[in-house]
């Protein structure tokens, strides 16, 4: 069987995601050709794959679904995947391992795991000025320290903090404890 060519494969791909991504968010051509401020019958068409936008009006789309135009333009994905523990992010700071826990990029959050051994202590970047942090103690115990005030954190316990100030988790047990820290990043950043 013969190759389409790159064009009639980008619109197809075009086609196939946007009517993914419009199936995951539970929207109408006419919800989603609003959002992107282009007519129904363009949305139609960018659906059928028997379009060829500019990149002005793939922009649009792209903001309107909140994706990246390369997202838009690849081969659809399925709708599960799996990802293997080794293929997320990684980082040691001396004893504490942080890992993340999304695998995509996800504008405005971040979300990490991180293990903290018995007595250790990670210390916390300030984010940009308006960003929210939640942290939540799965097991263990874990003393959040921010600005100066301590928070004793037991497993199902949640703190959420202006993640703008100096910060620093602790685990003053003697047996692992494992926290998620949420970072909901100030409008306009990530």
């Amino acid at each position: 069987m013969a190759s389409l060519p790159v064009g009639d494969a980008l619109a197809r791909n075009l086609g196939a995601n946007l009517k993914q991504l419009r199936d995951q968010r539970g929207l109408t051509q006419q919800a989603l050709a609003r959002l992107a401020e282009l007519p129904r019958a363009t949305w139609q068409n960018l659906e059928s794959g028997s379009a060829n936008p500019t990149l002005s009006i793939l922009h649009k789309v792209a903001l309107a679904l909140q994706v990246s135009v390369e997202e838009l333009i690849s081969a659809p994905r399925a709708s599960a995947r799996k990802i293997p523990r080794d293929a997320l992010t990684v980082r040691r700071q001396g004893p504490v391992t942080v890992r993340r826990v999304l695998p995509d990029r996800l504008p405005g959050l971040e979300l990490d795991r991180f293990e903290l051994p018995a007595r250790a202590r990670l210390v916390g970047v300030p984010h940009t000025t308006g960003t929210r942090e939640y942290l939540t103690c799965e097991q263990g115990a874990i003393t959040l320290w921010v600005a100066g005030d301590a928070y004793e954190l037991a497993a199902g316990d949640v703190v959420t903090f202006r993640g703008d100030q100096r910060h620093s988790y602790l685990n003053p047990g003697s047996a692992l404890a494992v926290g998620y820290s949420v970072v909901a990043l100030a409008a306009g950043v990530g």
